[in-house]
């Protein structure tokens, strides 16, 4: 086959940019970097002709985007909350799990995974310093699509407190407060104790919480517990478990809740026979994760094990 030279042209017009970008990355050889780069650029450019920014305009962009890797570091992940408040996370969440063969629907990570949390038993208590709230018992299972039981099952727990911040920003919380790894018995059950989960505010001082002040958005997420559940020849499962009102949960400033992982928190007033000497009032929640076959994988923490 003769090779053909792309000889490179002079830009003289608005029209000549795109084909002559594109023209640039013709020899890209990994087809799927050529198909992405080719679909950015050409959307990028129509977004630019169609909204005309100013070069100020520009600029101002570009010192906003710049600014979200100055405040992303050991605790913080700008780039991760960006994504997630633009709703782009969900799309990504969306178009790779679609919970459409009965598997329990998936949520972003988010910013604030540590990862390498303490193994506990079955059983165990993830808060590990004093942590206003009602007590939370959580109980679960972890099935396959057929309700068959995986044993072995991981499932790493972490939360906020109900004051609004995870362990990693705020001092006077102990290191991995409210985080925890468990594993499912042989029946494929689980159990640890919590606090109740309270909704809170994504972090506001930065250049996201510049563009919701600018739009008018409250930065509220709603009460939620975040699961890693990971087992051999499964999908590895990551989720949120939701607890708010309908308004809270459908003005998620992340777009994350979803209807089919609202869980069930029960509150108790009274004393209960199968929690004795338990503080009133507390709570108790059940769930079951269903998973699909497939390989396993684990994300990537978005923040390191450091502690503000």
């Amino acid at each position: 086959m003769q090779h053909v030279t792309i000889e490179p042209k002079l830009i003289a017009k608005v029209e000549d940019v795109t084909p002559t970008v594109v023209t640039a990355m013709a020899k890209t050889t990994n087809p799927r970097l050529k198909a992405v780069m080719d679909g950015l650029i050409h959307h990028l450019h129509e977004f630019i002709i169609e909204t005309r920014p100013t070069e100020e305009e520009f600029e101002y962009g570009l010192r906003w985007i710049a600014a979200l890797g100055h405040h992303t570091h050991e605790t913080n992940n700008e780039v991760v909350l960006a994504a997630d408040v633009l709703g782009a996370s969900t799309l990504i969440d969306l178009i790779n799990n679609d919970g459409m063969q009965g598997e329990t629907m998936s949520a972003l990570l988010g910013p604030f995974y540590r990862g390498h949390a303490p193994e506990c038993a079955n059983g165990d208590c993830i808060a590990r310093s004093e942590t206003p709230g009602p007590a939370l018992f959580f109980k679960g299972r972890v099935t396959g699509l057929d309700g068959a039981p995986v044993a072995g099952a991981k499932l790493d727990v972490w939360q906020a407190s109900p004051v609004g911040l995870y362990e990693n920003q705020d001092a006077d919380q102990d290191d991995f407060n409210l985080r925890g790894v468990f594993y499912t018995d042989e029946a494929g059950s689980f159990q640890f104790m919590s606090v109740k989960p309270a909704g809170y505010p994504v972090p506001t001082d930065g250049p996201v919480g510049v563009l919701l002040h600018a739009q008018h958005r409250h930065p509220m997420r709603p009460a939620h517990i975040h699961f890693i559940v990971s087992a051999p020849g499964h999908k590895t499962l990551v989720t949120q478990i939701f607890s708010d009102t309908p308004q809270a949960l459908a003005s998620d400033v992340v777009f994350g809740a979803k209807v089919q992982i609202v869980g069930d928190f029960v509150e108790h007033t009274e004393p209960h026979e199968d929690y004795p000497g338990a503080q009133l009032p507390f709570y108790t929640c059940e769930y079951t994760f269903k998973l699909l076959e497939g390989e396993p994988t684990y994300p990537v923490p978005p923040i390191s094990g450091t502690k503000a």
